[in-house]
């Protein structure tokens, strides 16, 4: 199939692009295409107007901003996977971004492409709101920040107003003792996880100085366990206790039943990939 009729415009600044997007109605950002493009071409979208920001290739960079990270919006998923700085200073990151589809996929799509798709099963998504990232949204109306567990509010719909660009994302840096793991379960290499797990922990003199834990394709949104995995911080991380988390992720999500995969399928995977994940993020904590 072919998309339905639009306009094209490729904009050389930010600014231009705003004005663009804030004249025109029903318009949309088009970057890698990975997942609009298809959209379009089975009418599942149809937009007026396209907006290319490939040639703002200022938006597509990776910065030491103190305490957190800064990533362009424009950052390809194959740099985001490949910056020695992510993996340095920001491991999950990095880990998540090299499981997204095929290369080919990885040379095109983009972080801020992703986030504003929002599929719910979205390695980026998942990561972001796991590690509490700060979404850098601009307009001609001005600038503000979202966290990500605000910006993300059911099947691909965002906190995005129609006139809106996320410009960057800023995530955490990693502690010096702190593991990471992104775990995905799909059944076909290159297709989106049934269910995925993201999480990190700090070790302090043995014990868990502080936990995440992020999983996706349990509920229309990625989501963040912050209040479990408080429960289990200030322990010493044995097999046992690795267990019992697992256990305890099984029992707070409520996927819905569908007719491909039951809803009891995916918390059992819950459980088998917490555990899995866990334990490799404790062995890089512990060196």
């Amino acid at each position: 199939m072919k998309p339905a009729a639009f306009s094209y415009h490729r904009p050389a600044s930010l600014e231009e692009a705003l004005v663009l997007l804030a004249r025109t109605g029903n318009a949309k950002v088009i970057a890698g295409g990975q997942s609009l493009g298809p959209m379009m071409n089975m009418r599942l979208a149809a937009p007026a107007a396209l907006v290319d920001l490939n040639d703002l290739t200022e938006m597509s960079y990776v910065r030491d901003a103190g305490d957190m990270l800064e990533v362009g919006a424009l950052t390809r998923h194959h740099q985001v996977e490949e910056s020695e700085l992510i993996r340095s200073s920001c491991p999950l990151l990095a880990q998540a971004a090299r499981t997204i589809g095929h290369y080919a996929i990885r040379q095109r799509g983009t972080l801020g492409g992703s986030l504003a798709h929002a599929d719910p099963s979205a390695q980026l998504a998942l990561v972001a709101v796991t590690l509490d990232a700060q979404i850098n949204i601009v307009s001609v109306r001005g600038q503000r920040t979202v966290r990500a567990s605000d910006f993300f509010l059911a099947v691909m719909a965002t906190a995005l107003e129609p006139d809106e660009v996320i410009r960057s994302v800023c995530f955490p840096k990693a502690t010096s003792q702190e593991g990471t793991e992104y775990l995905p379960f799909n059944r076909r290499h290159g297709d989106f996880a049934i269910v995925a797990v993201a999480t990190t922990v700090t070790l302090h003199e043995g014990r868990v100085a502080s936990l995440r834990l992020g999983l996706s394709g349990i509920s229309p949104v990625p989501v963040a366990y912050g209040a479990l995995a408080s429960q289990f911080a200030g322990r010493t991380p044995d097999a046992a206790w690795i267990a019992e988390l697992a256990r305890a992720a099984r029992d707070a999500v409520a996927p819905e039943d569908d007719a491909r995969i039951p809803a009891v399928y995916r918390k059992e995977l819950t459980e088998t990939l917490v555990q899995r994940a866990m334990a490799r993020a404790l062995e890089r904590a512990q060196g």
